[in-house]
This record gives structure tokens, C-alpha cells and sequence, in this order.
């Protein structure tokens, strides 16, 4: 699938979902609310895998559940493979998950034919590189099913400094 089809079915697929009530109340307080249908909880189970892998800094199997042709936005820049990923910041995501705790405050996904998507807010603490680390982030991840693996193909991180 090329990227110009990767990123119609990714639309078409967000387009379909119904909107959720709250889907846009404040972090705060939020618990973990939301909607993650049943048949998103094997895509979702993929994205858990991913976020473990890193925190224990096995960086293969990280890497073993990315398509080829995934897609990673994160600060600004995009890593427009698995290789271009691998070769820039899966070793500082690593290290971060490592040194620092997430805690999930919500979670909502949906999944559409052999498309599914998971977006994920986050509460991050801790210390690291001689930094307090206090924020909160949101991740979409969107996956692709091929027979009975999920595999990312998208993701897209963004976070900001948490009120103290």
C-alpha cells in the first residue's frame, strides 16, 4: 500500500468511527474512560507490546511490530520507515521508557476491515538526563492486520508540559 493509500484508508477509517460524548474533557480527572471496542483489544495488546518492548529496551521486538513502511511523527519530524526509525530515535524512545513511568488516563479505538486505530492519553514522570519530566501526552496509533498479526504502520506522539 503506498502512502498516498495508506493515509485515504487512515481517513476513511477515522471518518467512519462515531464521535464519542467527552472525547474531548479535560485530562484531569478524566480516569480512564472512553471507548475500545472489543475487536480493537488485539490491535490495542499490539500497541502494549510495543510500549513494553521499549520500556525494557528490547529494541527487536519494538522493531518486530512495525509494517516496513510505518510512519512515525514525533517533535516535529517524521521517520518515514521502519529503517528511518530504527536509525534516528528508537534508541532515545527506549532510554525515555526506560527512565520514565506512564500512567494511561484514557484510551479509545476502533477497528475497520484489516484497519484499526488506538489513541492514548498519558500522564509521564520521572527524571531523565538530568531532567524532571511532568507531562501529558497523546498517541494515535494505527495498525494493520495481516491474518492474525497487528502490525503499527502509524504513529503520531505529542506532549506538553503538565501543570505542576
Amino acid at each position: 500500500m503506498n502512502r498516498f493509500s495508506a493515509g485515504v484508508a487512515i481517513a476513511l477509517l477515522l471518518a467512519a468511527t462515531p464521535p464519542l460524548a467527552g472525547a474531548h474533557e479535560s485530562a484531569k480527572g478524566a480516569g480512564t474512560s472512553g471507548v475500545l471496542s472489543a475487536t480493537a483489544q488485539p490491535a490495542a495488546g499490539t500497541v502494549d507490546a510495543f510500549h513494553a518492548a521499549l520500556k525494557r529496551g528490547d529494541t527487536a521486538v519494538a522493531l518486530a511490530l512495525l509494517a516496513e513502511d510505518a510512519l512515525i511523527f514525533e517533535e516535529g519530524g517524521a521517520e518515514r520507515s521502519k529503517a528511518e526509525y530504527a536509525a534516528s530515535h528508537l534508541a532515545f524512545d527506549a532510554a525515555f521508557s526506560a527512565a520514565v513511568q506512564s500512567v494511561q488516563s484514557r484510551r479509545i479505538g476502533q477497528v475497520s476491515g484489516a484497519m484499526a486505530w488506538i489513541a492514548t492519553e498519558t500522564r509521564t514522570t520521572g527524571r531523565y538526563r538530568d531532567r524532571d519530566i511532568n507531562s501529558l501526552g497523546t498517541e494515535t496509533m494505527v495498525l494493520r492486520r495481516d491474518g492474525t498479526t497487528w502490525r503499527i504502520v502509524h504513529i503520531h506522539w505529542s506532549s506538553r508540559n503538565a501543570a505542576p
